[in-house]
């Protein structure tokens, strides 16, 4: 699609404001999200939202496609519900599952099993699309997610995310090993600026720290405990990449030949720590590894052995 092309007309206007304002039916929010995704444009750089334009700039802005809104539906499928009351639900997501609908996947989503599910018991907070979902997980990454019942759950536990209490630890495989045992990396992310589909590391982009440990070193191979600190997209498997260690059958960040036993990146939401959002009391939560995991792990084993 041709970019649109839009000249600032007030000297030191946020670019969020004069997006919001020159573009009708564009609130500041959404604006602030096109500009997230590094869509608008000036003098070949990406603007962020705090960014001051000068008068007579030209803003480069690329409005995505307008997405097909399916017609969302509950749909019987099996879940592994590992925590579930009358304001939360937590589930074991296996791999291969998407969250919510979107284009190219218009059903047969964790949505649409929660649906069926939980019927109209679910938070209204995230839009039609998406009831009930807090946080997301990749598509091919297995393990804890938990969803709102109604919306003063939903706040409560959006208000934990913010402040780092809602605590998510993650289990993975890397290639290469790691001189250290253990680390953090603290590196901004943003959305690619040569492919859309990806995010990079970026001085520009939003904040993102994740705390790893090593718990088992193989030959060519590290298994470790990766805890998200911040929760940007594709964090662990752009930290770890950038790192030189991207995770094991992760065909986005790191070799693009796919590995015999995984569907995608060996990545696994082990263990999940919040508040209750009515009693306060904390909740932690556990998951095996699936067995696609551990036969990577045993895999592994044998041939460090040898």
């Amino acid at each position: 699609m041709t970019p649109l092309l839009l000249t600032a007309d007030r000297a030191g206007e946020r670019a969020d404001q004069f997006l919001a304002r020159a573009v009708e039916g564009l609130t500041r929010s959404a604006a602030q999200r096109l500009l997230e995704q590094g869509l608008a444009m000036a003098d070949g750089r990406a603007l962020k939202k705090n960014d001051k334009l000068a008068a007579g700039a030209v803003i480069a802005l690329e409005l995505p496609e307008p997405e097909e809104v399916p017609d969302l539906r509950a749909q019987e499928i099996a879940l592994d519900v590992v925590y579930e009351d009358a304001d939360v639900i937590v589930v074991n997501k296996p791999a291969g599952l998407v969250v919510h609908p979107a284009p190219g996947h218009p059903d047969g989503t964790l949505v649409n099993a929660l649906l069926w599910h939980c019927g109209d018991s679910l938070s209204g907070i995230n839009g039609a699309l998406r009831p009930g979902i807090v946080h997301r997980i990749d598509r091919d990454t297995s393990g804890l997610i938990i969803a709102a019942k109604n919306d003063r759950a939903h706040l409560a536990l959006a208000a934990q995310l913010q402040d780092h209490s809602l605590a998510r630890t993650y289990e993975a495989l890397a290639v290469g090993g790691f001189r250290e045992d253990a680390g953090t990396v603290d590196a901004p992310i943003a959305r690619s600026k040569t492919d859309r589909k990806r995010m990079a590391v970026d001085p520009e982009g939003r904040r993102a720290v994740t705390h790893w440990e090593v718990l088992g070193r193989y030959r060519g191979y590290t298994h470790l405990r990766c805890r998200l600190e911040t929760g940007r997209t594709h964090q662990i498997r752009v930290h770890m990449a950038y790192l030189g260690h991207p995770l094991l059958g992760d065909t986005v960040y790191g070799a693009k030949k796919p590995v015999a036993g995984l569907a995608g990146q060996c990545l696994h939401a082990r263990e999940l720590t919040f508040r209750h959002p009515r009693t306060g009391e904390e909740i932690h939560l556990t998951c095996p590894l699936p067995d696609w995991f551990t036969a990577q792990l045993d895999r592994l084993r044998r041939e460090s052995e040898t």
